[in-house]
């Protein structure tokens, strides 16, 4: 403990001494910038500024954001989706116009942000090498979190199958809830899915070799199977016989199959803006991590699929089928 505490002081006067030193340096920044322009036998030239200022230029390869409002913006929207929700899920008055506000302030936010990085992309040229290998870490360590984000559901889920309460009648699935067949449209979501899944691999292939077409082409694909996947999936949504109200087995399914189908509108949105990326010729050979980035995204919701149809559809249902 004495060491711990000795080694916490050693750095607290480490900053202090860092924090005084730039005081120092700042004040006599200050006096000599004060002699620099009152003295008349200095003309200012171009050259006298860029040595002046000598001290501004930046001798590393990492990108120091501005500041930006959108995640400011951003969490607000996720708060009033969320917020919205819960209130209409309870039936209070403005529930759904709160959950409608807050989807488009995220839409907005999606745009902006966006709009942002590539610019930093693009024009501005600052995603160099480092860049990207930071940014390649931080997107490995958001699907990391994604991963624990859908265990939690796969874990309410088996907890409550492997050991039924007695409340839903000590069998799953529980006495009144009409499972959804597995052969239907699950097997056929399925198939889409995984064919968009070998599509987003072809575009980022042709990508690799600057096949521009194929590349729009199989992104086209993928973006078509896509919207196929939600529209099969709300279609499922409207014919199903119990509802998100109906025990535990309704909260699980909806949970889990809702924010996988969340998660395919975030991972489309990511694809059409790669599709317009690559029309307007901002990917190279070696540098498309915009694009990398939404196929990983795309491959992970696959996966998460997969578990969801061998799981929650095919086993959680396997005492009907």
């Amino acid at each position: 403990m004495h060491f711990r505490a000795k080694i916490f002081l050693n750095k607290y006067l480490f900053n202090i001494k860092v924090m005084v030193k730039n005081i120092i340096n700042y004040k006599s920044l200050i006096l000599t910038r004060e002699h620099f322009f009152s003295d008349t036998s200095n003309s200012i030239t171009p050259k006298n500024l860029q040595n002046e200022f000598k001290y501004l230029k930046t001798r590393h390869s990492w990108h120091l954001v501005d500041p930006s409002p959108w995640p400011l913006v951003a969490a607000l929207g996720a708060f009033f989706m969320t917020s919205g929700g819960v209130l209409y899920m309870h039936k209070f008055a403005g529930g759904t116009q709160l959950f409608q506000t807050g989807f488009l302030i995220i839409l907005y936010v999606m745009y902006v942000w966006w709009r942002d990085i590539i610019r930093e992309a693009t024009f501005e040229e600052q995603h160099t090498y480092s860049v990207q290998r930071g940014l390649r870490l931080g997107m490995i360590l958001f699907i990391v979190s994604e991963i624990m984000f859908f265990f939690a559901f796969f874990w309410a889920f088996f907890h409550s199958s492997l050991s039924p309460a007695f409340n839903v009648g000590g069998i799953w699935p529980p006495e009144a809830i009409q499972t959804i067949k597995t052969s239907g449209i699950p097997l056929t979501n399925t198939f889409f899915l995984l064919s968009s899944g070998a599509t987003v691999t072809w575009a980022h292939h042709a990508i690799i070799v600057s096949a521009k077409k194929q590349s729009i082409l199989a992104l086209t694909l993928t973006i078509i199977l896509a919207i196929i996947f939600t529209a099969l999936q709300g279609l499922e949504y409207v014919q199903a016989s119990f509802t998100i109200t109906d025990s535990v087995f309704g909260s699980c399914f909806y949970m889990a199959t809702g924010f996988h189908g969340f998660h395919v509108f975030i991972g489309t949105c990511s694809l059409l803006v790669s599709l317009l990326r690559i029309i307007y010729n901002h990917f190279t050979t070696t540098h498309h991590f915009g694009f990398e980035s939404a196929a990983w995204y795309w491959h992970f919701v696959d996966v998460v699929w997969l578990f969801l149809f061998i799981t929650v559809y095919w086993w959680g249902g396997i005492h009907y089928n």
